[in-house]
């Protein structure tokens, strides 16, 4: 009996049969059978496959605002980078540099960038490895996931701010870009001289032990296993992370019940400012029965998908029809981006964590002394959902620390629920500079 054909090879096939269906630069709403399978002038399609079918083109300027341009800078470590620019014309500015979350795209960041620009700033946002229009990464899940770990995303970073002809610049993270834009500091303090953190703190770089050669520690226990104690609770619990490290977390949510797109409108919905029962305030300790007081996009249900959990949290049709901050036009980027790509792509960089900590040691004690700003939302659980770092970010990690804002009116999406807050203390923080 013949192997079973991998999705890699059906979506081969599907290319084959159907080149013209091939999205090229097109808005939203235009569904593709091989978009999927679109690759990088490198020779690695967005599937890890070596064929080299035709790239796909940018986002349409129908779906962007005025001053905000869709392009892309090819042979950045492996990719073809998709990036959205303001503030490109008019001769030489300051750059800087915005990395999105999860999930996300560069388009998280439409709202904020002219006023950026209108700063003074040549303002860029790629799609970072593993989402939208940028080509070159595997997408499968038994696939190169050591191409997602902490420092090569820098390098990708790194490699992008060089193509763009800078030396140096700020760079701005939120979510996961948060950690991105913090590793980028650590590593590279001097190409990027400022950061600002949005919505996860940077609990800090690990130590290594000290003067143990004559003095040696006694053996450590392990402690307890928050996952066991999740799973233990009279409502069995687990952590969101651990959910996304599984094989079924992609196929559940890009091929939700519920249809991609209320599946995403109703994520949105959920972690912002609009789902009303978001109040946020500091746990205690990274214990089960503390963590478990958060919402369950965090700690989920045992017995739940994401899919499974957003959809007994969907926003009404007076809370659609309210939504000012994610239009329907605006949703429909979303899903035709992640309709394309599923999610596997931002996934990988969950699961990357314990592959990439061992060159992570290379920088233990190191601090970020360039000039740092943290921006949440008010009504966001990322700013605590890891218990201690926020203080640890501001006491040690940071020290530089000019200011922390928890904006109101914002819960996760902060950039995108309140943009002009957002921009206003960037440009706030970087004129200080």
């Amino acid at each position: 009996m013949p192997a079973p054909m991998t999705r890699r090879q059906m979506i081969q096939g599907l290319a084959a049969m159907a080149p013209a269906a091939a999205l090229v630069g097109g808005g939203p709403g235009r569904r593709s059978l091989v978009a999927a399978t679109i690759g990088s002038s490198s020779g690695t399609s967005t599937t890890g496959s070596s064929a080299t079918p035709q790239e796909i083109g940018p986002l349409s300027a129908s779906v962007l605002p005025d001053g905000i341009r869709s392009r892309f800078v090819d042979n950045i470590n492996g990719l073809r980078v998709h990036v959205l620019e303001a503030g490109f014309e008019g001769g030489r500015r300051p750059g800087l540099l915005l990395l999105h979350g999860f999930p996300e795209l560069a388009y998280s960041w439409r709202n904020v960038m002219v006023p950026l620009a209108e700063a003074g700033y040549h303002v860029f946002a790629p799609d970072l490895r593993g989402y939208g229009r940028t080509t070159g990464w595997d997408d499968d899940y038994d696939g190169d996931l050591d191409s997602f770990r902490r420092l090569n995303v820098v390098r990708d970073a790194m490699g992008l701010v060089s193509a763009l002809g800078y030396r140096s610049l700020p760079v701005v993270g939120h979510d996961f870009g948060s950690p991105v834009a913090a590793w980028c500091a650590v590593v590279r303090p001097d190409v990027f001289t400022s950061v600002a953190l949005m919505s996860a703190p940077f609990g800090g770089v690990a130590s290594l032990p000290f003067d143990t050669a004559d003095n040696p520690s006694p053996p450590s226990s392990p402690g307890p296993n928050l996952n066991e104690e999740m799973a233990r609770l009279p409502r069995p619990r687990k952590h969101y992370q651990q959910y996304y490290r599984t094989r079924e977390a992609n196929e559940n949510m890009w091929h939700s019940p519920q249809g991609l797109k209320a599946f995403i409108r109703g994520y949105y919905h959920y972690k912002s400012a609009d789902w009303t029962d978001n109040r946020p305030f500091r746990l205690a300790s990274r214990t089960a029965t503390e963590m478990a007081r958060m919402p369950t996009y965090y700690i989920m249900d045992m017995a739940d998908g994401m899919a499974e959990t957003v959809a007994k949290n969907m926003p009404n049709d007076a809370q659609i029809a309210a939504n000012t901050w994610l239009p329907d036009s605006a949703l429909e980027v979303y899903v035709e981006e992640y309709g394309r790509t599923g999610f596997q792509g931002g996934l990988n960089h969950y699961r990357s964590g314990g592959i990439g900590a061992p060159e992570q040691q290379l920088f233990a004690g190191r601090t970020i002394d360039q000039p740092s700003l943290f921006i949440s939302g008010a009504s966001d659980w990322g700013s605590y959902q890891s218990p201690g770092a926020l203080g640890r970010m501001r006491n040690q990690a940071c020290t530089d620390m000019r200011a922390v804002h928890m904006v109101d009116g914002a819960g996760h999406w902060v950039q995108q629920e309140q943009p002009e807050e957002t921009s206003r203390l960037l440009i706030e923080f970087l004129r200080s500079l």
